[in-house]
């Protein structure tokens, strides 16, 4: 085992505190004996021992994987009188607590932090657990020491060494290696299953490790060397490479899209009577009027309440599960209704608990003595302030995000730690002011309640201000200390585009901006009256497009962007949100809502669909190696009544009330299945007298588009999921950033699926939506309708473009272009058919 770098004079390992092959005879008589050697070095008082015991019976030090740290009790540090450490190593090992059997045990006497550095490495060398076990039977006391050896803080830096295998080559993303870009370069690295190393100078991080990509603080034009080691090292290598520089492409055409907002001259609203204005920065356009309300910080104090390790370790772990499955909620939700952009930013988030700084730095913490709660605290805060620290406006916009996703956390491992302080906001119309907004908090804003968004600090780059722009919320960021002074209830008008905020304005000024809203207002009327407009082709078929959405709050905003009804109900987020599985009563609330939000149009509600990417850690579902193959959707209900027979009641409860529903079955693929799920239905209906409705199932799999003959006989209409059925056709995980370019779902193969299943339910004389990806974008919805598809539905912002493209073209060309695209050869070949669209567009306009 190499050594490290020795350690500073204060907390070097002498040989003679190295007791090697120590026979104690229990957990009292090792750390008695580890006293009476810190004692008989100087180091401590010999009353420290008992200080020691103390600690044990506080909270326990055993650290795991044969290892435990005991040290004394914070009160009692004057005892130590200088720092310093002691070993014993015990061959056999010896019960430290039931189940836990310690073979290297390590005294810690320390006044001040210096023994973190031999903590830290402690902690690393816990996950090698062969050379860890070699320390346990070692006959060389030094081998011990150079494993234990702490860092010198004043060391400087050794220059970072590359691997064998590597390449250079020169960042070309013009934002620099923000926090997008940097999440996919972690999933591609780790995706390789061999080591990856990036080094910028002196500096490298590992490539795995996104905290550490982020902290290089890469700048456009920086030139990094990219290493890799282990096994198939260049074939990882190379895999690396092509991920991050197919990302160049995307990245350059965000910035131009960003550059051409920035030149966009649009002059701002302007008063005229004597106003008092606070600048800041606009971030998000428009123009608004309402009340301030002050958004105080949350800083309430972290309690220290020491726990045992291993308990501390699974609350934890706990607590990052459930925020996981939070964040991909959150993520999901954003995504259909704001857009898969918008979305990535929780994925980002998400890709923070991965740190292993993180982790580490919590567990130091812990060992140290300190409670659960105020350990992950400190490490957020410590990690978040280099980041902000680096100077990087970017960077500092990730510092925001670690803090949110670790308040997240926070609130798992204690509720009342929370923070959430948009719950009290008063009536009518606010203007939102805060220090700053996390991005979870931001999107999860009614903009119908908070019209406007002033922050004293960020960016117009941040999460926050992103989303801001989408949810169409007027905001200016980077307003000063002064905003948080304001006086609450003060009458304000915020202008987004100018960066300004406009207090206690007069009748003329309130006058003048209700007339510029009343513009604004008017122009998106005019959008909506398109929206609104039935895609009918202009020879009269007409498709019907409706909305993918997961919650009756979502329902105005579908309609508004002209969905004709819901094609698709996600009731999985009903599981995956409240941490609970949501009883038959709530579940029949929520459905009943859906039904009233939409008046007379359909609803289709998907039943539970859990597996494959959609774990609910509360289900406490068995693991499995592949879950996109296994127990998920239609198999998962038929195995578990206890969660599809209260669903069921709960729809037809709210169906025997009225509306427009009907009920399909996600990843269906087998004729029994269909019949034993009809046969649950009907066996709940009739039990609760109500009355039939249609009963689809989604095809999401190759089987069930092969069988569609059969399975049209038990059904009343088929729902495509294209997403599923792309990856099951291409056998390409459509989650795998590898292979996202090549899981297409304009491949021949998979058209081809489409227009069997399409053909089968027209011979039966039932119809065929596609609720999946494909139907979102123009050009898909086009080969769609020409296939034979008539009800498609989608996310609700790419309502107007779809409805407007198919008014556009005539059926027959519809049909004639599907039939070329069927013909083609490759995904490359189907797409060039798309500029054959643009003569039925301009003949629209």
């Amino acid at each position: 085992m190499a050594p490290i770098a020795s350690a500073s004079p204060s907390m070097a390992i002498a040989p003679d505190l190295v007791r090697l092959d120590a026979r104690p005879a229990d957990k009292q008589d090792a750390i008695q004996q580890l006293g009476q050697l810190l004692a008989a070095a100087g180091c401590t008082d010999p009353a420290y021992a008992a200080s020691m015991e103390g600690r044990e019976r506080a909270a326990n030090t055993f650290l795991g994987h044969g290892v435990a740290i005991p040290h004394g009790l914070a009160a009692d540090r004057h005892l130590v009188r200088r720092n310093g450490l002691a070993i014993l190593q015990v061959r056999d090992g010896i019960e430290w607590n039931p189940g836990q059997r310690a073979h290297l045990i390590v005294g810690i006497a320390a006044a001040s932090d210096e023994h973190i550095a031999i903590l830290r490495r402690l902690t690393r060398l816990m996950q090698d657990e062969a050379a860890l076990a070699r320390l346990f039977t070692v006959e060389d006391a030094g081998a011990i020491i150079a494993a234990l050896g702490a860092e010198a803080p004043e060391a400087p830096a050794a220059a970072a060494t590359d691997f064998a295998e590597r390449f250079d080559w020169v960042l070309d993303y013009p934002a620099g290696l923000h926090a997008r870009p940097a999440t996919r370069w972690v999933e591609a690295a780790r995706a390789t299953g061999a080591r990856i190393q990036v080094r910028h100078g002196a500096q490298a991080a590992d490539a795995g490790a996104l905290i550490a990509l982020l902290q290089l603080g890469l700048r456009p034009g920086d030139a990094v060397t990219i290493s890799a080691e282990g096994r198939d090292a260049a074939a990882a290598l190379a895999r690396f490479r092509a991920t991050i520089t197919g990302l160049s492409a995307q990245e350059k055409a965000d910035a131009a899209t960003a550059a051409r907002r920035a030149t966009t001259t649009v002059r701002g609203f302007e008063p005229t009577g004597r106003v008092i204005t606070l600048a800041g920065i606009g971030a998000s356009p428009g123009l608004a009027i309402g009340r301030i309300h002050l958004l105080a910080a949350h800083d309430a104090a972290i309690p220290d309440l020491p726990l045992p390790l291993a308990e501390g370790g699974a609350r934890l772990e706990h607590a990052i599960r459930a925020t996981r499955a939070q964040l991909k909620a959150l993520e999901d939700d954003t995504a259909r209704r704001l857009g898969a952009s918008d979305a990535a930013i929780f994925t980002a988030q998400a890709g923070l608990l991965d740190d292993p700084d993180l982790i580490t730095t919590t567990c130091q913490l812990m060992v140290e003595g300190h409670g659960l709660a105020w350990s992950w605290h400190q490490a957020v805060d410590r990690i978040a302030g280099s980041l902000a620290a680096l100077g990087n406006p970017v960077l500092a916009g990730r510092a925001a995000d670690l803090r949110d996703v670790g308040r997240r956390v926070l609130g798992h491992i204690d509720p009342s730690l929370a923070g959430g302080t948009l719950h009290d906001l008063p009536e009518g119309k606010v203007i939102l002011v805060a220090e700053d907004l996390s991005p979870s908090d931001t999107a999860g804003l009614d903009p119908d309640r908070v019209v406007g968004l002033a922050t004293a600090t960020g960016g117009p780059t941040s999460h926050t201000a992103i989303l801001a722009r989408t949810l169409g919320v007027p905001a200016l960021v980077a307003g000063g200390a002064g905003l948080l002074d304001l006086k609450p209830g003060t009458e304000a008008i915020i202008d987004g585009i100018a960066g300004r905020l406009h207090l206690d304005p007069g009748e003329q000024d309130l006058a003048a901006a209700r007339a510029f809203i009343a513009r604004q207002a008017e122009r998106r009327a005019r959008e909506a009256t398109l929206r609104a407009e039935p895609a009918t082709t202009r020879d009269g078929t007409r498709i019907e497009v409706a909305a993918n959405i997961n919650l009756p709050d979502q329902a105005a905003f579908a309609l508004a962007q002209g969905a004709e009804g819901v094609g698709l109900m996600r009731t999985e987020f009903l599981f995956l949100e409240s941490g609970v599985t949501p009883d038959e009563d709530s579940q029949f609330a929520t459905y009943r809502a859906m039904i009233d939000a939409l008046g007379a149009k359909p609803l289709i509600v998907r039943a539970l669909d859990i597996g494959g990417d959609k774990q609910v850690p509360h289900l406490r579902l068995p693991v499995e190696a592949n879950p996109f193959l296994g127990v998920r959707g239609a198999r998962l209900l038929l195995r578990r009544p206890d969660l599809m027979e209260p669903q069921l009641r709960a729809l037809f409860r709210a169906a025997k009330e009225g509306g427009a529903l009907s009920i399909m079955f996600p990843m269906v693929t087998s004729v029994q299945e269909v019949i034993a799920l009809r046969a649950a239905c009907d066996r709940i209906r009739a039990a609760i007298g109500a009355p039939e409705i249609p009963i689809g199932i989604m095809v999401e799999v190759p089987a069930a588009a092969v069988q569609a003959d059969a399975l049209a006989r038990h059904v009343d209409f088929f729902s495509i999921g294209t997403n599923d059925l792309t990856q099951y056709v291409l056998a390409m995980d459509r989650q795998n950033p590898e292979l996202a370019p090549e899981a297409d779902s304009l491949h021949p193969a998979v058209l081809r699926m489409i227009a069997m299943t399409v053909q089968a339910a027209e011979r039966a004389g039932k119809w065929t939506g596609v609720c999946g990806g494909l139907a979102g974008d123009p050009f898909g919805a086009a080969l769609l309708a020409g296939m034979g598809v008539r009800e498609l539905s989608m996310t609700p912002r790419d309502i107007p473009a779809v409805k407007s493209l198919l008014r556009g073209a005539t059926l027959a060309d519809l049909k004639a272009l599907a039939a070329r695209a069927l013909a083609c050869a490759t995904a490359e070949d189907v797409r060039a058919l798309e500029a054959e669209l643009a003569p039925a567009e301009q003949a629209a306009a």
